[in-house]
């Protein structure tokens, strides 16, 4: 879900230059882009319907810089729309449509002429007319264009504005509004007619039989004489040199594509800070979460370490530029919006998920070959994010979000206890002071957290959400507790230490594996026995896929295969129907035979804790575990091989190619690694 931005203290939550969404309270709805091809080229993007025609309709478009150059697109040929036929993603930053007409005076049912259109990101499209009629055809062919120049945060509230009129510009139109921004289309061949105000261009095609007529139409975005969209403005993209290309070899199809389909939205989702174009970050999700650096942004770059140590570095960066200075109680923290708890509890402080994160995505950086320059340079705020943690926990031995007087989550103890532990190694390895102290606080934070979030209902007892500082307690049984499984490396190739015991994991484990809770597609939000269990509910029901992934991850690594397979296969049978491009959450509803997931209205697809999940997912089969400051890398896969056989390569361990074989037998043995390293099963 994708409620606005709320501004934390000390610091405006900002706008993000994607969109601009409605408050928390409104009532507007978003806007489905579920159903629609969605090309991501971030800061470029293009949302189509599957018929291939922009018709200015909802959020259809051509959007740079969170701005609607082009909204409406419209081709006929002699007068007539060509009928839609498919449109299918071709990678992820363009799409292909395919459709037919007859020939005019062409007898029977067979079309004589087939359309192929092609639509890129970054405001490119290629339009081609194929003739299999027996004779010479001249065919009149126009395009009817038009925009409203609109922010994308009016667009997803339902208020665009008009449309703008155009008017004649070199070999296309111009549109302009009114702080003076412009959009530009321009054809090749230049257009015989071009009609401004109905925003018209207009070809006579002449086509042999068996010859091709195309049109080449480009988009861009003006601010006076500058450019501002894309193509031709800033810094240009974030290379595709951040993300290895992973691949997947298995008996399974399934797996290759999803492994294939989430790195190449990865790379759609990078994008870079205006004021530090060597910040690259992962936008939260297209095409409404496309603003500043966010918890999000720290997770999948955690979870995309094995692509590369690179993208963590840059996201490390634009996340740390976001600290709080000074000596006051909040210096130390980094900044974020409050998002939706759910019901009955307040918002959540990402900025403190965020501070959290930033010592762990570090720390495993470290591990998996991140270049000591770049250690040396985030640590001082690593080590300022820790000094927040030690000053944040409470009387009680708790951390409490947000603020002083926030509940305590369960949530937040894991990432905390994970950030004490993993920190502490991480000031040792790096020979700074403080390690002893954060292990204290990790061992209070464990011994308070049995005693305030464990409850003993008979059967083993489970864990509670969150509870207040006067001792109230939510007790709702859901996917988040796939977090109290995930501990983090360690030198040596080690997990840390985790906030639950062994009885205790087997009961998380038990509550993840039931029927209440694994939907046959993945882990709802919340249980289906709970009274405001609702299978839509972005906090009360619906699958996170991110969540799924961490519970995917958590349960191999704590030896429970089993229920990690289950989860797995759910991932991708939801990742089969949904094109490999996992969407952030979708409907919570039980899996039937024969059924599919269903679509929740305003998830963002692509997204990147979906994407980077689902990486993080399917390596957990392999078990990698580097210590690259210790010169060894091990791998550690599920006896099960729920999969079976599987291959892994185009991973980068010590910034070097790293490739791991898995048996049917779940024997791993590793195939290439940087010279050096020692290896280990």
């Amino acid at each position: 879900m994708a409620p606005s931005p709320v501004p934390t203290p000390g610091r405006p939550a900002g706008r993000a230059p994607g969109a601009v969404l409605p408050r928390a309270t409104s009532t507007v709805e978003l806007p489905s882009v579920h159903g629609a091809l969605v090309c991501v080229a971030l800061p470029a993007l293009a949302v189509c319907a599957e018929h291939g025609q922009l018709t200015g309709e909802g959020p259809e478009g051509v959007y740079a810089a969170g701005r609607r150059l082009l909204s409406r697109s419209v081709l006929r040929v002699a007068g007539r729309e060509p009928v839609a036929l498919q449109g299918r993603m071709a990678s992820a930053d363009r799409a292909v449509f395919l459709g037919v007409l007859r020939v005019p005076g062409e007898a029977g049912p067979d079309p004589g002429l087939t359309v192929e259109r092609t639509r890129s990101a970054d405001g490119t499209e290629g339009i081609t007319l194929r003739s299999a009629a027996a004779r010479s055809l001249k065919l009149p062919v126009e395009i009817a264009l038009g925009t409203d120049l609109a922010d994308l945060g009016a667009v997803a509230t339902g208020r665009p504005g008009p449309e703008l009129t155009a008017s004649v510009h070199g070999t296309g139109l111009r549109w302009t509004g009114s702080d003076g921004r412009s959009a530009v289309v321009t054809a090749d061949p230049a257009p015989m007619d071009s009609l401004a105000a109905a925003g018209v261009l207009r070809w006579e095609a002449e086509l042999a039989p068996g010859a091709a007529f195309t049109i080449r139409l480009r988009v861009r975005g003006e601010a006076g004489a500058r450019p501002t969209g894309v193509p031709g403005a800033g810094p240009g993209r974030p290379g595709g040199h951040l993300l290895a290309e992973a691949r997947a070899e298995t008996d399974d199809p399934r797996v290759g594509e999803l492994l294939r389909t989430s790195v190449e939205d990865l790379r759609a989702l990078l994008q870079r800070t205006p004021e530090h174009p060597a910040d690259v970050y992962l936008a939260a999700g297209v095409p409404w979460r496309c603003g500043p650096v966010t918890a999000e942004a720290l997770w999948a770059a955690r979870m995309a370490l094995p692509l590369g140590t690179r993208l963590a570095a840059t996201t490390l960066r634009a996340a740390g530029r976001t600290q709080l200075p000074g000596k006051a109680t909040e210096s130390g923290r980094l900044t974020g919006p409050l998002r939706d708890a759910g019901p009955g509890l307040p918002p959540r402080c990402t900025g403190i998920e965020a501070t959290l994160a930033f010592p762990v995505v570090l720390a495993e950086a470290r591990r998996w070959g991140l270049p000591s320059t770049d250690s040396e340079e985030l640590l001082p705020v690593a080590e300022r994010c820790l000094d927040w943690l030690r000053r944040a926990v409470g009387a009680d031995g708790l951390v409490p979000d947000p603020g002083p007087a926030g509940p305590r989550r369960a949530e937040t103890q894991a990432h905390a206890h994970r950030a004490a532990l993993l920190g502490a190694d991480l000031l040792d390895a790096c020979g700074r002071p403080g390690g002893d102290a954060l292990r204290d606080t990790a061992r209070t934070l464990r011994e308070r957290f049995r005693r305030a979030f464990w409850t003993d209902d008979g059967a083993g007892g489970g864990p509670v959400l969150a509870r207040t500082a006067d001792g109230r307690t939510w007790h709702r049984p859901g996917g988040w507790a796939a977090h109290l499984l995930d501990t983090g490396l360690l030198g040596g190739g080690r997990y840390a230490q985790g906030l639950l015991d062994g009885a205790e994991t087997e009961r998380v484990t038990r509550l993840l594996g039931s029927p209440a809770l694994d939907s046959g597609w993945g882990l709802r939000g919340l249980g289906t026995r709970e009274p405001d269990h609702n299978p839509f509910g972005h906090r009360t029901g619906v699958v996170r896929t991110h969540d799924t992934a961490v519970a995917v991850a958590g349960l191999t690594a704590a030896g429970y295969g089993r229920e990690a397979a289950s989860l797995l296969r759910g991932l991708l049978g939801a990742a089969e129907v949904f094109g490999h491009r996992l969407p952030e959450m979708y409907a919570g509803e039980q899996r039937t035979a024969g059924g599919r997931p269903v679509p929740h209205p305003a998830a963002c697809r692509p997204a990147a804790v979906a994407a980077a999940g689902a990486v993080h997912a399917l390596l957990a089969l392999a078990g990698i575990r580097p210590d690259v400051p210790g010169r060894s890398v091990s791998v550690h896969p599920p006896a099960s091989a729920p999969l079976g056989a599987l291959r892994l390569s185009g991973l980068v361990v010590a910034g070097e190619p790293f490739a791991v074989r898995v048996s049917g037998l779940g024997l791993g043995m590793v195939e290439q690694a940087a010279d050096g390293l020692q290896l280990g099963v």
